[in-house]
């Protein structure tokens, strides 16, 4: 099985690689799944595309920028689509700034994928989309955790 790990990037702190990386190791020592961790195919599209400066790019280049963004969308999207079987995401306030985690959402939800979604904001504060598009909303990683064990724990 291999999860999709889903949240902001754009305006996390190293682009929320941490949380990711506690979470790959996780997935793989407690279920033998894989993940798809974003930050990790972002940097090997921008070692691909030579664009090391691309977030400069925003007000420097725009044309520029937004074709690079729009490669990074599409990996993004199709790993959702097709080489996910479900999506764990981390929704916070970094998340609001942005837009991928909200499509990433949208497009698991819409290809009948599981979304697992760490909510850490309050609960009046949560999108009617979003909640409508996650399988199981959870406060923390700990309770999501041991829901995953419940489930997958038996098909592994």
């Amino acid at each position: 099985m291999i999860a999709y790990l889903s949240g902001a990037m754009e305006n996390a702190k190293n682009e929320g690689s941490a949380w990711r990386n506690e979470l790959t190791i996780w997935l793989r020592e407690k279920l033998n799944h894989s993940a798809i961790d974003p930050v990790i195919e972002t940097a090997k599209l921008v070692e691909k595309k030579e664009s090391q400066n691309y977030r400069n790019w925003k007000i420097s280049d725009p044309n520029k920028f937004k074709e690079f963004v729009r490669h990074a969308i599409d990996n993004d999207l199709n790993s959702v689509v097709n080489k996910s079987d479900y999506l764990i995401c981390l929704w916070n306030q970094e998340v609001l700034a942005g837009g991928g985690t909200h499509g990433e959402v949208t497009m698991a939800y819409y290809h009948n994928k599981p979304v697992y979604l760490i909510n850490q904001l309050e609960d009046i504060e949560l999108s009617g989309w979003i909640m409508s598009c996650a399988t199981e909303i959870f406060t923390d990683f700990n309770s999501m955790q041991k829901r995953l064990l419940e489930i997958y724990s038996k098909k592994v």
